[in-house]
């Protein structure tokens, strides 16, 4: 079995319990404007070009099939004639070309998984991310599952939006679910997301009816959803959850602007939606007041 992986994190801290190593896999149902990982959106192959990185050698307009890459006059790559050989990628010597699908076997994957196995306690362990990992449900699954085998903790970041379906095995195999709550006004989410969150919200209280842990997650992203509608929605969520362990609120970066750029699209994104301390405060103030327990 083959995982759709764009990047494979050691030693993170900040997906889920402990010390994780977090695999993130390419595909996904929405179309955040402000996602952080742009490249795991579509599920095709890609070409990522940093131009920044470029030196100008001329190796992959030299190996170039298609007459895709070009120096003169100026530097570019033209997607349209681009037939993903991989060519360019091979020869730049600055990593300015690379793919950002790596078709990795299931065996491999778990290998590095295990070579972190030593730190990861007793609270640590894998998390699959993307993206949206039940993109791909029989490969997160068998991800998961070979995980579980091995006595390795496993966690899931998901956008809520799949098949119920895979809902009784999913929970199974998972120690927690890290449930990305990005808006509760479904106008907002329709606009900025690309679908709606009934369906996000419907699924999330199925899982918890399973008996699935869910650690809430949520974007703050200044002048769009960072008002006390929903805050206040966020903490109707959260009580209506008896497996919802905490809420964490994730303030907007633009970090994944240049990813965007480096895949051919436009940056929608922009350093107006980045939040000030003092905003994130009077959001967590809001809701401990609620009586949500704020992470």
């Amino acid at each position: 079995m083959l995982i759709p992986v764009t990047n494979i994190q050691r030693f993170c801290m900040h997906d889920g319990p402990g010390v994780r190593t977090t695999v993130f896999l390419k595909g996904c149902p929405l179309r955040c404007q402000w996602c952080h990982n742009p490249e795991t959106q579509s599920a095709a192959q890609q070409i990522m070009f940093y131009e920044k990185k470029c030196i100008h050698c001329g190796a992959c307009e030299a190996v170039c099939p298609n007459g895709a890459q070009k120096m003169q006059p100026i530097r570019c790559y033209d997607r349209e004639k681009c037939g993903l050989c991989g060519k360019c990628v091979q020869v730049c010597c600055r990593e300015a070309l690379s793919f950002a699908l790596n078709e990795m076997p299931l065996e491999e994957v778990m290998a590095i998984v295990e070579k972190d196995r030593a730190f990861y306690g007793r609270s640590g362990g894998i998390t699959i991310s993307g993206g949206e990992p039940m993109f791909h449900p029989k490969e997160t699954l068998a991800l998961l599952s070979a995980c579980r085998e091995k006595g390795i903790g496993t966690a899931i970041e998901t956008c809520g939006y799949f098949n119920a379906d895979y809902l009784p095995k999913l929970v199974e195999n998972t120690d927690v679910f890290l449930w990305d709550l990005k808006d509760t006004d479904d106008d907002r989410h329709k606009k900025y997301t690309g679908v709606s969150n009934k369906k996000i919200l419907e699924i999330l209280q199925k899982a918890d009816r399973h008996g699935a842990k869910i650690i809430l997650r949520c974007i703050m992203v200044s002048g769009l959803n960072m008002d006390e509608n929903h805050y206040r929605a966020v903490a109707e969520v959260y009580h209506s959850i008896s497996g919802c362990r905490e809420v964490e609120l994730l303030p907007y970066h633009v970090y994944g602007g240049s990813k965007t750029l480096a895949i051919g699209k436009t940056d929608c994104g922009t350093d107006n939606w980045i939040p000030n301390e003092e905003q994130m405060m009077r959001a967590r103030s809001y809701l401990q007041r609620c009586n949500v327990n704020v992470k």
